[in-house]
């Protein structure tokens, strides 16, 4: 079971539909108070033996309902003495992109009144939510990010949960673009020999194999790819112990098409057919 919350206009509807098209039956602003019976319902044996039809269940609780939100952790104590699994997605986005997409929009913020203006609402909204983003497994902020940029990192969450072991996402990108906001880790490669000085290389990427030989001859690039990894190792298993079945890796050059695609590469190829699964989004070389 995902459980998608976070702030109104944050992006709540497209990681419901996300999730539904690939398999997920899911519930629009469900009573916190029926998490339970959902529950019960999935471990008992008619669902069982219809498990194979759905790739797992999505259900979206937020301020909608205040009154059941305040409800939440009591029902998440009942689905764990269930023995159900759950997963809790939070998305976010600052104050000045929810109150923009609300003008957008002209749509009518749940906390909203006579008496409450849309900064408020927002912002009571956010303290309303806390106890929910304390608990996330992962949280997404969507200030910058398109709706498809949004759908493919709600996928990654949820393949998160359905691979053996842990699964992190490796991710390219260029620091003059802005940080991927929804890293755990962030590594910095602008140090290394620049493809992009060279004419002949300036237009190609880091899958382009002229560009892989380049960065492949330069022994700082070896170094830091080894150090990267071994870094790695290291920890994510600490991360995957304390049940964090997700997290993501960017890894940061210039333009984020050169430097930066080549060494999410060089690890992911390290990382294949280890106990911690490697997923890849360049998420330059998308646009």
């Amino acid at each position: 079971m995902i459980i998608v919350s976070g702030l109104s206009g944050s992006g709540k509807s497209v990681a419901l539909q996300s999730l539904e098209d690939i398999g997920y039956y899911c519930v629009d602003n469900l009573p916190s108070v029926l998490l339970p019976e959902l529950g019960g319902y999935l471990n008992d044996d008619a669902a069982q033996k219809s498990a194979h039809l759905l790739r797992g269940v999505a259900v979206s609780i937020d301020s909608r309902n205040k009154h059941f939100l305040l409800l939440l952790d009591e029902q998440l104590k009942k689905l764990e003495q269930r023995k159900n699994s759950y997963r809790i997605l939070f998305l976010q986005a600052d104050e000045q992109a929810l109150i923009r997409r609300y003008s957008e929009t002209r749509r009518r913020h749940p906390l909203t009144d006579v008496r409450t203006s849309l900064l408020e609402g927002i912002r009571q909204e956010s303290l309303l939510l806390q106890p929910v983003h304390e608990r996330a497994e992962k949280i997404i902020d969507t200030t910058d990010t398109t709706p498809h940029e949004l759908r493919g990192l709600i996928r990654d969450f949820a393949a998160g949960g359905l691979a053996s072991g842990a699964l992190f996402v490796l991710e390219s990108f260029g620091f003059k673009f802005g940080l991927p906001k929804e890293a755990d880790f962030v590594f910095d490669v602008r140090c290394l020999p620049n493809p992009y000085w060279d004419e002949n290389l300036r237009a190609l990427n880091g899958l382009d194999q002229a560009v892989i030989d380049y960065l492949r001859a330069r022994q700082p690039v070896r170094r830091m790819v080894d150090e990267i990894y071994h870094f790695l190792k290291q920890w994510l298993p600490g991360f995957a112990a304390e049940n964090r079945s997700y997290f993501t890796v960017a890894i940061g050059c210039t333009g984020g098409r050169h430097r930066s695609v080549y060494v999410a590469e060089q690890l992911r190829e390290r990382f294949s057919g280890a106990d911690i699964k490697a997923q890849m989004r360049h998420r330059e070389l998308s646009k």
